[in-house]
Parts: C-alpha cells; structure tokens; sequence
C-alpha cells in the first residue's frame, strides 16, 4: 500500500470523522457560550466590581518611572478567563448529563 492509501484509511476511519464533527460542533459550542458569557453574565459581574472596566482592573504593587513600568496584578481578565470556564463546564455538564439520561431511557426502552 502506498502512503496516499494509508492516509486514506486512516481519515476515513469512523473514529476520525466521529472526531473532526466534535470538534467543528465544539467550536460552534464555545461561541454560543462565549456569547452568552460575554452579553448575558459578565454585566452582572460587572455591576459588582467598582469599575466598569472591569476586564483590565489590576492592582498596582510598585509604581514606575511611567505607567507602563508599573507592576502590576492584573485580576480582571483572570477573573473573566475563570467565569468563562466555570460557564463552559457547567453548560458541558448539563449537556452530557442529559444525553446520558436520554441513552439510558432509549436502551431501557429496547
């Protein structure tokens, strides 16, 4: 077998197409979650911090000779990086967690 026939073996696997429609289904997963975390979520959470800006907000351990020398803890992408992440999984938990049900219920059915 030549290596143009391995190759296409090998793609046309069920496993490989299983996992190429996952991943294209994953990232259209991650912009509704995006989304929602970013228009639905994140202005409460803003309501809670004292700025508006919240996605910068930093505190300032050492101030520099000019602002851009400044050393700086930056929390504010930290924390909505975090809340993303929590968004995600929880929305994957209830996604799976209800697909395995409804498995459970059609294999019972049988």
């Amino acid at each position: 077998m030549s290596l143009g026939d391995d190759f296409r073996a090998f793609a046309l696997k069920g496993n490989v197409v299983d996992l190429a429609v996952g991943v294209i289904i994953g990232g259209a997963f991650g912009k509704i979650v995006t989304a929602l975390v970013n228009d639905l979520v994140m202005p409460f959470v803003a309501l809670a911090l004292p700025s508006g800006d919240w996605r910068t907000a930093g505190l300032v351990l050492r101030h520099g000779a000019e602002a851009k020398d400044d050393v700086v803890l930056r929390y504010g992408d930290f924390l909505a990086t975090t809340i993303d992440f929590l968004v995600i999984a929880f929305a994957l938990f209830v996604v799976v967690t209800k697909l395995v049900r409804a498995r459970a219920a059609t294999e019972d059915a049988r």
